[in-house]
């Protein structure tokens, strides 16, 4: 064998390149192995990790993954909102089940379990036919024609007055009885509109009225009488005044839209007569046009604020205006069936130490609800502002709190709390 010498200077022969190239490349290819599988084992690594269930039957005890931020989940979740949710739930009913359901009482039962969830009480979806008759109504007063003056507490009907002699008065009505049902039909809560165009569509005829007498006002279930009465155009005056020695009586009882003219003409007929103070009498008052709510105080008032009106845009304020009739002493008389816009009127009078306050706690309905057409048919009427008193005490939920309590212990020829609100004006009218 002939060997190579090692002390050779000569160049190295092509065998001897080509061997030390092939070991060069096992060693990159190596290397390049080696890094593939690293980067092979991070990517499962990250898979795995990610699928919780995977890595816990493999024995791995892996934490839930760190909780998102409220913002971060509104932002991606696409679920964010009821109408996503049932609308995937339908989707999945219409394409997987084997049952049906009819549409328009769904849509009637889902509404309104949407709406109660949201806490207004007078919140309501009206299908199309309810809302039909709605607009069908002939009147805006609550006389109904059966001798009681109706009002809406948290969305049902009920008695705020019942006329003296009236044939209602006669069958046992009275005031705070909520109305449950008419010629039978008790399928839904009758709110006053309801009830006042059911009368007006029956003009001169006989109707059926269930009756609901309750506790308090806000139970739902009570005692149930049926009357049957006859629907008839009832005349009573809205703006009644007397004078008792020199106290002017005012009594208000609906803010109608003539409201504050009449209450004008009273104020200036008692001065002629020589009232030296007065009383505003809106015991069972149940509200009606705000403006007139402004306007009568207005005629005590000298400037400052009526009432604070809360939406979604904010809170405004609405003024006195105009010519003040009297700055002779005031009281004004309210009850638990005085509400809304005549609450208004009483705790403008009272937060601008204008009247003293006589009576009992206010029902605490201080919230105005409007009424929209839906474009699927019906409409919904919700609650869209709430009043606050000229101090920013809201009225809702609340009611007001008179200055002077007294209880309704007599009857209409012995009226305790008129009793107490004339005394009381006739001793300012002496100090």
């Amino acid at each position: 064998m002939i060997r190579p010498s090692r002390h050779s200077n000569g160049p190295q022969s092509s065998s001897s390149l080509t061997a030390q190239e092939h070991a060069h490349n096992r060693t990159t290819l190596k290397w390049l192995v080696f890094a593939l599988i690293v980067a092979t084992a991070f990517i499962v690594g990250f898979a795995l990790r990610s699928n919780l269930p995977l890595m816990s039957s493999l024995g791995f005890n892996v934490g839930e993954p760190a909780a998102q931020t409220d913002a971060q989940t509104s932002s991606k979740n696409p679920y964010n909102s009821l109408s996503a949710r049932v609308g995937e739930v339908e989707d999945l009913l219409a394409s997987n089940s084997l049952d049906t359901y009819s549409l328009n009482p769904t849509t009637e039962a889902v509404l309104q379990e949407f709406l109660d969830q949201t806490g207004d009480p007078y919140a309501t979806y009206f299908n199309a036919e309810r809302y039909e008759q709605l607009l069908n109504t002939t009147t805006d007063e609550g006389y109904g024609g059966i001798g009681v003056l109706l009002a809406d507490y948290e969305g049902r009907a009920y008695a705020a007055d019942v006329f003296s002699g009236s044939e209602a008065q006669a069958e046992g009505v009275q005031q705070g009885d909520y109305v449950v049902a008419i010629n039978g039909d008790d399928s839904h809560t009758w709110t006053m509109t309801e009830v006042i165009n059911r009368l007006s569509q029956v003009s001169g005829g006989e109707i059926v009225i269930t009756w609901m007498r309750t506790e308090s006002r806000e139970a739902t279930t009570g005692e149930e009488f049926t009357t049957t009465l006859t629907c008839r155009k009832y005349s009573a005056d809205n703006v009644t005044s007397s004078l008792q020695e020199n106290v002017g009586i005012i009594r208000v009882k609906q803010l109608t839209q003539s409201a504050s003219s009449l209450t004008s003409d009273a104020i200036e007929d008692l001065t002629a007569q020589g009232a030296q103070a007065f009383v505003l009498d809106v015991r069972g008052n149940a509200g009606g046009y705000l403006a007139q709510a402004v306007d009568i105080a207005s005629l005590f008032l000298d400037g400052g604020v009526v009432v604070q009106v809360r939406t979604l845009d904010g809170t405004t304020t609405k003024n006195a205006v105009g010519t003040v009739e009297t700055a002779a002493p005031l009281v004004v008389l309210a009850d638990e069936y005085t509400a809304a816009a005549a609450e208004v009127l009483v705790a403008a009078l009272a937060d601008n130490g204008r009247a003293t306050f006589v009576g009992t706690k206010t029902m605490g309905k201080g919230s105005v609800q409007v009424m929209r057409e839906l474009e699927f048919g019906g409409a919904l009427r919700y609650t869209a502002a709430y009043y606050l008193t000229p101090l920013g005490t809201e009225i809702n939920g609340n009611g007001l709190v008179p200055t002077v309590t007294v209880a309704q212990t007599g009857d209409e020829e012995n009226d305790t709390q008129m009793i107490v609100a004339v005394d009381t004006a006739r001793s300012l009218a002496q100090s």
